[in-house]
């Protein structure tokens, strides 16, 4: 069985970083993706999915990512059956996230948006990579370098 999930899409809000009673991060959010075709009306439709991503991944995404920043989300889908509060069965589906990707530039991103670091594309579901900075075996290349080493 296959159960993955790519999508990309600007987040609708900002990331809500909470912790479990045994202290594991989790972290939730959405995303609007544009639907490839236009409604019969002639209107671009949107969809609005709803992200959970956990541990290393939820501290990272709270941390650089905020409402209106592209993401690409790489994860599985999940449907929960739940009761409301009126004692109605209700039935919700969600991405569990795996890694999450920069999908625009920082020149890219929302205005406001200062904190995070250069859109690297890096995966980050499995812990976040160490700071460039504490990295020895990398070095920064200048823009005004014409030279690239590959």
């Amino acid at each position: 069985m296959l159960n993955r999930i790519v999508l990309m899409g600007r987040l609708t809000r900002d990331p809500e970083l909470r912790r479990t009673q045994s202290g594991t991060a989790v972290t939730s959010f959405s995303i609007a993706c544009d639907r490839d075709f236009k409604s019969q009306s002639g209107e671009k439709e949107t969809d609005f999915i709803d992200i959970v991503a956990w541990r290393g991944t939820a501290e990272f995404v709270s941390k650089y990512f905020a409402k209106g920043r592209m993401a690409i989300v790489e994860g599985r889908l999940q449907i929960r059956d739940w009761t409301d509060n009126n004692g109605g069965k209700r039935r919700s589906a969600e991405v569990i996230a795996d890694n999450i990707y920069f999908g625009d530039s920082k020149r890219d991103s929302a205005p406001g948006d200062y904190g995070a670091p250069p859109a690297y594309g890096a995966p980050v579901g499995r812990g976040t990579p160490a700071p460039m900075e504490s990295r020895s075996d990398f070095a920064e290349i200048g823009e005004e370098d014409g030279e690239l080493p590959f």
